[in-house]
């Protein structure tokens, strides 16, 4: 007995080790992406690409990243036609149709794309870092690693990177979110260690069941894909709101110009939330099903509007209507990312504000 005791404090300090090593390496993997938008944006190509737009009578501009060897013709009149476009990123004035994306955070530059792969090697490094952190830290406790809000962060953070990796293999065009994800995920994972930091420890009896493998697991899952949906999102309206602005003949600053024009199309990323948050919103259904089967179990009863319980059915609610606007109401743009940010500040809320501030079932959840 002694000797598996000190067995599992080993184990619980190697996951210790594999999480601060993730961090160590996220931190690289955060400044190869800064450096594929710096030097992306600063390159030949990146000017180019900021500086070259198509004109048409009476029609505003409309953004275009050009590949290296292009060739700029002057005709009659003085507009500048761009002799091999690369990649439109934005349509001419009027049309908001879903356009091809750009190339993604490098800007098409080759010191960009060298940065870029640099950083999405180094992520994936700490990803397995810290997918060893959650194994071991599981190893040591012996049950499922998300018994605590500490566990339940580390695991949510690799799962939300191994999502995004698993979109890049998949050769979806994701690159743009890697800063975003990095910045967040060492946020994450820095709160984790200091507030919300627990021993290992075995769990409370109500806690103590399969359904804990079932229920969290999922919940996790959701978790990771609603994050991406919700950055998606962010990014566009911030895409959107540039696009208006070209497409009102207005100049953007330098900084937007720089990053802006290198993000997909504001119709791309609206369409890439929503078949995310379409595509999970099943799962979180089945996950609160599961919650509720389980306190059934736990406690005799399915259902007793708990905060916790309430909250997930909250959640659920505003990705219903989120969906159900963009699938009825033709609700797209600008009015369904609203409620899809409203939806995923009810799922944060649900975990951190629930856990932390509000006393119910579920307070064994709590930093300590």
């Amino acid at each position: 007995m002694i000797l598996a005791a000190a067995n599992n404090e080993n184990l619980a300090e190697i996951s210790n080790v594999l999480i601060y090593s993730a961090m160590a390496i996220y931190t690289l993997a955060f400044f190869a992406h800064m450096a594929e938008w710096i030097f992306g944006s600063r390159s030949k190509v990146g000017r180019t690409a900021a500086a070259l737009t198509t004109t048409t009578a009476g029609a505003a501009a409309a953004t275009t990243a050009a590949a290296p060897a292009i060739q700029v013709k002057k005709q009659g009149g003085g507009t500048a036609v761009l002799e091999r476009p690369k990649v439109v990123t934005r349509s001419v004035a009027g049309s908001r149709g879903d356009v091809p994306d750009g190339p993604g955070a490098a800007g098409d530059s080759e010191q960009g794309d060298l940065y870029g792969r640099i950083a999405i090697s180094l992520t994936t490094l700490a990803f397995l870092l810290a997918a060893g952190g959650v194994v071991t830290r599981a190893l040591s406790v012996e049950r499922a690693p998300w018994g605590n809000m500490y566990e339940f962060n580390i695991t949510f953070s690799t799962v939300a990177v191994g999502v995004y990796l698993l979109l890049l293999a998949l050769k979806k065009n994701v690159r743009w979110l890697g800063l975003v994800l990095v910045t967040s995920v060492l946020l994450d994972l820095g709160l984790a260690v200091t507030v919300l930091y627990t021993e290992s420890d075995q769990l409370v009896p109500a806690l103590d069941s399969y359904w804990l493998w079932i229920h969290v697991a999922t919940a996790i899952i959701c978790g990771a894909a609603f994050y991406i949906g919700a950055a998606a999102t962010l990014l566009f309206l911030f895409r959107d709101s540039y696009e208006n602005k070209l497409a009102g003949g207005g100049k953007p600053g330098s900084f937007a110009t720089s990053v802006l024009e290198r993000m997909p199309a504001a119709a791309s990323l609206d369409k890439f939330a929503y078949r995310i948050n379409a595509a999970i919103f099943p799962l979180w259904t089945f996950t609160i099903i599961a919650g509720a089967i389980w306190a059934g179990d736990a406690w005799g009863r399915y259902w007793g509007w708990d905060p916790k319980e309430t909250w997930s059915f909250i959640t659920w609610i505003a990705y219903a209507c989120y969906l159900h606007a963009r699938a009825t109401a033709g609700w797209k743009g600008r009015k369904a990312a609203y409620i899809a940010l409203i939806a995923f500040a009810c799922w944060l809320f649900n975990y951190y504000g629930i856990n932390i501030f509000v006393s119910g079932k579920h307070s064994y959840a709590d930093v300590g």
